[in-house]
Parts: C-alpha cells; structure tokens; sequence
C-alpha cells in the first residue's frame, strides 16, 4: 500500500498513560492521541510504514508489557494496523477536543469552529503529523512554564525553541507577549506544520522564524542573545545541547527544559551545573519533569 502508516493503539491503565506517551515518541511516531474509555485509556499513535517491520512493533509490545509489570497495572492491550496517508490525516482528529492548560491557554483543534466566547488564550492547532497536541504532560508543563516567566518584565522577549514540533511552544510564547522566536526543528515535517500554526494564529513570518535544524540554525539567524530557550525534547539530545547554549545565550537568560523522566534528572541537573546553570523549579507531573533554569 502506497504512503501506508501503522496505527498503533494501546488500551491500557491510566497511571501508564505518561509510559506508553514515551514509548511511542521514543520508538519513532509523529504523531498521538488518547481518550478515556470506561476505565481505561485508549491511546492512537502513528508510524510510516517503512519505519517500523513487524518484530518491531512485537518488541514495542513487549516492552508495554514490561513497563506495566514494573508499574503493577494490567498489561495492556496492543493492536496495530495499516491504514493508508488519507485515513491517517483523518482519524486521531475525532478524539482531540479543547484542551485547558495553565491559567491561560486553551488549545483549540483548527477544524472545530470558534467558541463564541473564552477569556483564556486562544491558540489553534493542527499538528499534522507533528508531535505537539497539548495532551502531553511535558507540553502542558512547558506552556505553564511560560505563561509565569513571559509576565510583567518579560514581555518582548525574544526566545528560541529548539525541536519546535507542531510550534505550539514557539506559538504560545508569541501569543503571551514574546516579541520573536527562532524555531527550528531536524524533522521537515515539524517546521512545515509549525508554519501551518503559525498562519492559523495569525503570527507573521517575522514573529516566529522556522528553519529545519538545531541551535547552529539559532547561532546562524540571530543577531544577538536570546532571552529564553524552550526545549521540549529527548532527555539524551538535551544533555547534548546544553554545552551548546551559551552561543546564544546572556547572564540573564533563562530556560525551559522537559521531555525529561524524573529518572533522568539527576544527569541533566549534573550537566546545568557544569556549564553555568541554575535550576530555579523544578515541576513534575506524573513521571515527567520539567527544569525551569537560569544562568549562575
């Protein structure tokens, strides 16, 4: 089957929602869903089919299995499927709905209409094959994050968000009062639909600037020092990248860092503080954390 994906859908207790959110992300799918159903939480990823052979998806499975032995629940239900580009574009929509997140946001799926009144923010998405919904626990950490550093004083900062997804940070820090942000991405298909955000929201080119790549991209398109840096990504590539940050960065800059186990903590703590960092707050939700941090 031509442009074919793997859906892949888990049922499986609540408190492995995080887990399996985890496991999905690390094995390759780019984009994810879930609802409650009855008492249990059934959750939708996505895959190319040339990413993922069979054994794969077996071993995916068993490590579902494992997780939910050590974690104490039921082991979860695995299913997958191969469903053709169309359909896939389709069919996680219909279980995505108005997420509230933090004291501000509500992040709106770009296919339902308008409410007709809201007093918090709101921010429009279609993730596309992006990952970035707003579901996720990391994301929510890193929009609630930002709603307390881009108050008062904050306002006009300009920010580099570095693996942008969907641009739903990148958005959300405009849309809060930031005045620029450099946000790149090494997935094409991220910074395509970071730019379809964008346009959604009504954010203009040079508000946020999208180019494929990481923070040599960042180096490149800014003329000076940024204000704050999201970071919404694998724990392993963040401890890469903190070395890199004070190209870009001033005595007064600060971060937002998650997509972190509370596991790996210890590691991205110990790599801040060899290169100049202080750990402000630290926030958990479940199993994830997230570093507001600032420059020593």
């Amino acid at each position: 089957m031509a442009n074919s994906w793997w859906e892949i859908k888990v049922l499986c207790d609540p408190t492995l929602e995080d887990a399996v959110f985890w496991r999905m992300e690390t094995f390759g799918c780019r984009g994810t869903a879930s609802q409650i159903k009855n008492s249990s939480c059934l959750l939708s990823a996505y895959l190319p089919e040339e990413k993922a052979h069979l054994l794969d998806l077996a071993a995916l499975s068993l490590l579902l299995r494992q997780d939910a032995l050590c974690w104490e629940v039921p082991v979860p239900a695995v299913t997958w499927d191969l469903i053709d580009e169309q359909d896939w574009s389709t069919a996680w929509k219909q279980h995505w709905e108005p997420t509230p997140i933090g004291d501000r946001f509500l992040i709106y799926p770009a296919w339902l209409a308008l409410p007709q009144d809201s007093d918090r923010i709101l921010l429009r998405l279609d993730p596309g094959v992006a990952f970035g919904t707003g579901t996720h626990a990391t994301t929510q950490l890193c929009l609630e994050s930002l709603e307390m550093r881009l108050g008062g004083d904050n306002k006009g900062a300009v920010i580099a968000d570095i693996g942008c997804g969907s641009g739903i940070l990148s958005i959300g820090a405009i849309l809060l009062g930031a005045s620029k942000v450099y946000a790149v991405d090494n997935d094409p298909l991220a910074t395509r639909s970071t730019k379809e955000n964008c346009e959604l929201n009504q954010i203009s080119s040079d508000q946020i600037i999208v180019r494929d790549g990481s923070i040599l991209q960042v180096i490149q398109l800014a003329d000076q020092p940024v204000d704050g840096i999201v970071c919404n990504i694998l724990a392993e590539v963040i401890i890469d990248l903190i070395p890199q940050f004070a190209a870009i960065t001033k005595k007064n800059t600060w971060a937002i860092l998650s997509g972190i186990l509370m596991e790996q903590a210890k590691p991205i703590a110990d790599t801040l503080e060899q290169h100049g960092w202080v750990v402000a707050t630290l926030w958990r939700r479940q199993e994830w954390c997230c570093f507001n941090i600032r420059r020593a």
